[in-house]
């Protein structure tokens, strides 16, 4: 067996030669000075015997300390100790044993690191939701929520090799930076993508589920509809949000129409009627893929002839703040919600459940409500019936929603009101 010091001062001669260690390893010294490691073995093929050599690698002395990943990057380099090359021999002994040749091994072994780093986090992320049976604009958010919370952190990472460990970094700095709604989001995406990864084989197991439960729950009471005394402070909060007047009209349709938080954010000027006061929204954009015809009070009216003068030579009502042919993500809306101190008190979602139920309330009609929310009606017949028969009722419901917040907005017992003008129109 060969000794450090014989490796270290073996010199180079005018052709090559090799020094024998042990069992079929050698240690091959060439005139440019390389010295690299051969192992020498016999496979029998086809009945005979074939004497083959395996590169395993150019000879290396390591002075000072390396840590693992140092060592592991050299060795990933084909650069070994005397050591390390001894282990190798060991390994490509015990093919030749099973009848494989170690050079064919280490060529197979070479694709599948290939195959695993072409899959990396990004590009399976990427793929699961091209297939997600979603609209545009709901893909968009989520691939939108990735490349600013999770992509970052772990997107060049192949996915096999995510480790729990770098999950909870992640939730971590979700937590901290973009609050406990997107950091369960974060969550939820990148548990159902390692489904996916592990559906289609390329990966084994989920690492976010080890830690799944090492964050505080997120308390936030999303759908918890408000009062009217916080719907009222929550308008003057935002009416004194100057920093985006887009934003703020953003919300403000939201309150006035009930509609979705992306079907407001996908808003397009060719979907507004303003002589009909409607606003229709294409199947292509709704959740249940029918189109929904919404009445605009004259609030909402002034909201959109307030944006025409900034947007309207533009295709979305809001749009993107970079990209400006594209439409604003509803993460603007959770933005805002953080810097006017609402965070965690409210989401935007629960403004579909604070109407429905002061609607409710008041005593309209649960037809016009669900119509309203575009909550699809499971009867086709009575479906077609309602489609026919509500519009009417919902512009006037609606009109009388848009009062009753001007009037929470200012302080006002807006109930009271509405109330009063409903038992006249009934």
């Amino acid at each position: 067996m060969l000794t450090e010091t014989q490796c270290r001062n073996a010199k180079p001669q005018d052709k090559p030669y090799r020094l024998k260690d042990a069992k079929g390893l050698y240690l091959e010294v060439k005139p440019n000075g390389t010295k690299a490691w051969r192992y020498r073995f016999e496979l029998v093929h086809q009945g005979k015997r074939k004497e083959s050599m395996f590169a395993i690698g150019d000879y290396v002395y390591v002075t000072g300390k390396e840590t693992e990943e140092e060592a592991q990057i050299r060795r990933n380099g084909l650069r070994f100790t005397s050591a390390e090359a001894r282990k190798e021999r060991d390994k490509a002994r015990a093919l030749v044993k099973q009848g494989f040749n170690p050079a064919h091994s280490r060529q197979l072994d070479k694709i599948k690191r290939e195959n695993e780093f072409a899959n990396t986090f990004e590009a399976v992320g990427r793929k699961w939701i091209t297939l997600r049976d979603w609209e545009e604009i709901t893909k968009k958010r989520r691939l939108d929520m990735l490349e600013r919370v999770v992509f970052p952190h772990i997107g060049k990472l192949p996915v096999r090799q995510i480790k729990p460990a770098h999950i909870l970094d992640v939730l971590k700095k979700a937590d901290d930076k973009n609050g406990p709604s997107v950091k369960d989001e974060a969550k939820r995406t990148m548990s159902a993508i390692f489904e996916f990864a592990i559906a289609n084989l390329l990966a084994e197991t989920d690492p976010v589920y080890p830690v799944r439960k090492a964050l505080p729950a997120n308390k936030t009471q999303h759908k918890r509809p408000l009062t009217k005394e916080e719907i009222g402070e929550l308008l003057r909060d935002l009416a004194g949000y100057e920093r985006n007047f887009q934003v703020v009209s953003a919300f403000k349709l939201m309150w006035l129409t009930l509609c979705r938080p992306n079907e407001i954010v996908g808003a397009r000027w060719d979907e507004i009627d303003f002589e009909q006061k409607l606003w229709r929204i294409p199947a292509g954009r709704m959740k249940k893929r029918k189109e929904h015809i919404v009445p605009l009070p004259r609030q909402a009216i002034e909201v959109l002839e307030g944006m025409q003068k900034f947007t309207g030579h533009r295709p979305h009502v809001f749009p993107h703040r970079d990209k400006r042919d594209g439409a604003m993500t509803d993460n603007a809306f959770r933005q805002a919600l953080k810097n006017i101190g609402w965070s965690g008190r409210y989401s935007p979602h629960a403004t579909r459940t604070t109407g429905s139920t002061h609607l409710n309330e008041i005593g309209f009609q649960p037809d016009w409500i669900e119509r309203q929310l575009a909550h699809v009606e499971q009867n086709a017949v009575r479906g077609t019936y309602n489609h026919a028969t509500h519009l009417e009722d919902r512009k006037k419901m609606m009109q009388q929603w848009a009062d009753m917040l001007d009037q929470f907005e200012n302080h006002e017992d807006g109930n009271k009101v509405i109330i009063a003008n409903f038992k006249k129109a009934v």
